[in-house]
C-alpha cells in the first residue's frame, strides 16, 4: 500500500481585506499509519486529520466532528470549516478534487486480485 498525496488550491472564505484569497493545500492518506484517516495540510504547521468517511459524507450532505465540518456548496464546491484553539478557518475546494483524492485512497487500499 502506498501513500496518496494530492496538491490543490483552496479559496479562503474571509471578510478580512488583507487575507490571502487562495492557498495551497495538500491532501494526504497513509494507509500504513491509519487506513481510516485522511489529512489536510494548509500552509505553515496547520494540519487536520479526520476520517475518510467524514470527507465522503461531507461531499453529499453536511457532516462534522468537533474540529472539522464539511458540506457541499452548490454542484462543484465543498466547504471545510477547520477549528483550532486559535480560531476557525473556512476554505472552499473543488468537489471533484476531493472526489478524485477519495478514489485514489480507495484504490491504494484495494486488495490485489488473485490470478
Amino acid at each position: 500500500m502506498s501513500v496518496v498525496e494530492q496538491y490543490a488550491r483552496a479559496h479562503v472564505v474571509t471578510d478580512a481585506p488583507d487575507a490571502q484569497d487562495t492557498v495551497p493545500v495538500v491532501l494526504r492518506y497513509d494507509p500504513e499509519t491509519d487506513p481510516r484517516q485522511v489529512r489536510l495540510g494548509l500552509p505553515g504547521p496547520h494540519e487536520w486529520a479526520f476520517s475518510r468517511e467524514l470527507l465522503e459524507r461531507g461531499l453529499r450532505t453536511p457532516a462534522a466532528t468537533a474540529e472539522v465540518s464539511i458540506w457541499p456548496c452548490g454542484r462543484v464546491q465543498a466547504v471545510m470549516e477547520l477549528h483550532t484553539e486559535q480560531g476557525v478557518s473556512v476554505i472552499q475546494l473543488e468537489a471533484k478534487t476531493l472526489s478524485r483524492f477519495l478514489r485514489r485512497t480507495y484504490m491504494a487500499t484495494a486488495a490485489p486480485v488473485a490470478g
